[in-house]
């Protein structure tokens, strides 16, 4: 008898980090289903695997439970990535950023035991450290969040748990450190620092560094969150199960040496981008200072050994952003 594809749902599938997914396990000849309403994630992140006949795209809001519910019928593993992020959005409209973070989050959640799926894994989010000063950020020693992102982001933590103690049910977080890469949108109010800065460096115009540009990230590559999805998916470690890990390089760099890479990278392209001057705003309101991930429990637990540093992370994704961007 032929073996049964495994069945994988990542909600938020048509988003940066969600199209990456979907694009890894379809090469893997999984069956994915994305769920995605379109409010972050684009149609085009997804159309290059609509003629693949082990692709479903299902258009809807995890907002709406019989959508969740519909969605995970039948699936071995969920990956939700669903959500709405950024800070400044949370602080600008966190009715919106609750519903969707959190109700959407427990929807999903039931909607997974409902179906009897074999493992949920999250995205969790390294603003759960909140006004922890330690570093690097170890994921047992947390602060008091800061924004209202960052509350639901610790929320779903919570649920998550007590789905694991109330139902039995398998789940792991992935605690993102400023991930970047392909397929990451320059574009809105709300977009992350890395693309938005290349966009503006490709049209001469200068970048705008909130503060003085000593704060500092664990920028992380797409590759190195792809790699620990899939390690907390299939792992069968019983310690791995039931746990959080933060998914990151491991690595600091401020933002005023995220932009001279950038520049230099960039430069190698078109020389003129070398010379760009970069301006100084206010800090915002809700940012952490500085950002650093142990990821030691990541490699005990899970053997995850990242792929990428910065540097070569930022390599690949700005030979990228040159070619789709422009």
């Amino acid at each position: 008898m032929k073996d049964k594809k495994i069945s994988i749902l990542i909600t938020g599938g048509a988003g940066f980090i969600g199209s990456n997914l979907c694009e890894y396990f379809l090469a893997k000849n999984y069956n994915v289903t994305c769920l995605d309403n379109f409010s972050t994630g684009h149609k085009h992140n997804v159309e290059p695997f609509m003629s693949n006949p082990n692709f479903d795209l299902i258009i809807g809001d995890i907002r709406d439970p019989h959508t969740c519910a519909t969605a995970a019928k039948n699936k071995d593993y969920v990956l939700h990535e669903a959500a709405l992020g950024s800070v400044p959005r949370s602080i600008n409209d966190p009715h919106t950023t609750n519903e969707v973070n959190i109700s959407g989050f427990l929807n999903m959640l039931i909607a997974s035991r409902d179906a009897g799926v074999k493992r949920f894994v999250y995205a969790a989010s390294s603003s759960t450290y909140g006004d922890s000063e330690s570093l690097p950020k170890i994921e047992d020693v947390i602060g008091k969040p800061l924004s209202p992102y960052a509350i639901t982001k610790y929320v779903n933590e919570l649920y998550a748990e007590i789905f694991g103690k109330t139902y039995g049910m398998e789940t792991i977080g992935l605690r993102y450190f400023n991930v970047f890469g392909r397929r990451q949108d320059p574009n809105g109010a709300y977009a992350a620092v890395i693309p938005k800065f290349v966009q503006s460096l490709i049209k001469y115009e200068s970048p705008v560094i909130n503060g003085d540009g000593n704060f500092s990230r664990d920028f992380t590559y797409i590759d190195n969150v792809i790699k620990m999805n899939e390690l907390a998916l299939f792992s069968d470690n019983a310690l791995a199960i039931n746990t959080i890990f933060n998914t990151a390089y491991g690595d600091r760099i401020t933002l005023n040496e995220m932009v001279n890479c950038l520049k230099l990278y960039l430069s190698d392209f078109d020389a003129k981008i070398a010379e760009v001057p970069v301006i100084y705003g206010p800090n915002r309101p809700g940012d952490i200072p500085h950002s650093l991930a142990s990821i030691e429990k990541a490699q005990n637990l899970l053997n995850y050994k990242p792929d990428f540093s910065f540097q070569l992370g930022l390599r690949e994704a700005v030979k990228w952003y040159w070619d789709n961007l422009k």
